[in-house]
């Protein structure tokens, strides 16, 4: 009895978690004069169970976040099929060599960052008939440790992206770590004006709000929606 208690107030704890999210990007959208309809919430599911995603399939929420094709391969067919609707987005690195499976898995795919990536989604286009939103990820401080292009690249990769006709929506970017993020907002926005590309996939739950106010259109937010996330096996 205790453990299934246990677990009706952590099903409670996630749903009252989304809603705080949701709330705080309605205000955020609110202070840019924008709409709360103009912004997609992605819950970051990864490392996390069907168990603790229920919940928010439960309540209607259908758009979430995911790192890595094998992990989302495993638990998320079961959940689509109960749960219709659903849009997955592959927000971690990709390698060229599983492209055809996140074509096949994801709605979009926010970190398209080199050219071989390019030519390898356009051919899994091309063989699946599916059409994944591609977001190009930015590398605006040009940080070793992560993935994206840099800036000077960008231009090069977007005519690629073009080019071998990937449904391209726009830019992602992941700020530096202790570093003020508005900045780096205001910079792939321009970038993205720049080049003609509506989307902004920017904002995690450190800094989503700031994010909606700098015209982010997808936000990436984990732990403020799940909590503290367990350690990945």
């Amino acid at each position: 009895m205790a453990v299934l208690i246990a677990h009706a107030m952590e099903q409670s704890s996630t749903r009252t978690r989304l809603a705080a999210v949701e709330a705080a990007v309605a205000r955020a959208a609110v202070l840019a004069r924008r709409s709360a309809g103009e912004v997609t919430l992605i819950a970051v599911s990864k490392t996390h169970g069907p168990e603790a995603i229920q919940p928010l399939l439960a309540a209607g929420h259908r758009d979430f976040g995911e790192n890595r094709v094998q992990e989302a391969a495993g638990k998320w067919p079961p959940l689509r099929e109960a749960y219709r609707g659903v849009r997955l987005h592959l927000i971690g690195q990709l390698q060229s060599n599983k492209a055809g499976q996140a074509v096949e898995l994801f709605d979009a795919i926010h970190s398209v960052d080199r050219p071989s990536l390019v030519a390898a989604l356009s051919r899994a286009l091309a063989e699946s008939g599916r059409r994944p939103d591609c977001f190009i990820q930015v590398n605006l401080a040009e940080e070793p440790q992560k993935g994206g292009c840099a800036v000077a690249e960008l231009p090069s990769l977007i005519a690629a992206a073009r080019d071998a006709g990937l449904p391209l929506a726009g830019l992602m970017c992941i700020p530096p770590a202790e570093r003020e993020a508005a900045p780096w907002f205001a910079l792939l926005a321009e970038l993205a004006r720049r080049h003609r590309l509506a989307g902004l996939s920017m904002g995690m739950s450190g800094d989503y709000e700031t994010a909606v106010t700098l015209g982010a259109t997808h936000v990436r937010v984990g732990t403020a929606v799940f909590g503290e996330r367990p350690h990945a096996a």
